[in-house]
């Protein structure tokens, strides 16, 4: 029996989360060794930060975004929707083959040449010239 079986509370939740971490970790492998995306500006840094913040909405911790964590998703990032409106965006990212947004749909859309409307708001947010920290001369 693995020594982690009886892992409670929070020592359990810690096993869950960094399991998948190395789950998306092996996923930003798969990207950085595929010749597609050789080419992309900075690949490393975009793909930690797309860990990073999809690890954040997986709400459920099953490996996906489902609505709810969708929702919070764009509540966070200053673009609240209506749940029509995240249905559609799910929609969108996994070509209607789901309900949630796994890992790989995430990434496949943020390195994209698509322009989804998640992608847009993401990037939006991600640029210098977001209004709260622009620092382009006016």
């Amino acid at each position: 029996m693995p020594s982690h079986a009886n892992a409670q509370g929070g020592k359990a939740f810690g096993l869950l989360k960094e399991q998948q971490r190395q789950k998306l970790e092996e996923i930003n492998k798969e990207y950085m060794e595929d010749q597609k995306y050789r080419d992309e500006d900075d690949l490393p840094e975009k793909l930690e930060g797309f860990k990073n913040k999809y690890a954040e909405f997986d709400l459920n911790d099953q490996g996906e975004i489902d609505l709810m964590g969708l929702k919070r998703m764009m509540e966070k990032l200053g673009a609240p929707k209506t749940h029509l409106e995240l249905k559609k965006m799910i929609l969108e990212v996994t070509g209607g083959s789901s309900n949630t947004i796994n890992y790989r749909d995430f990434v496949k859309m943020m390195l994209g040449k698509r322009s989804a409307v998640l992608k847009l708001i993401w990037s939006s947010m991600h640029s210098p010239c977001w209004p709260s920290r622009c620092t382009c001369a006016s």
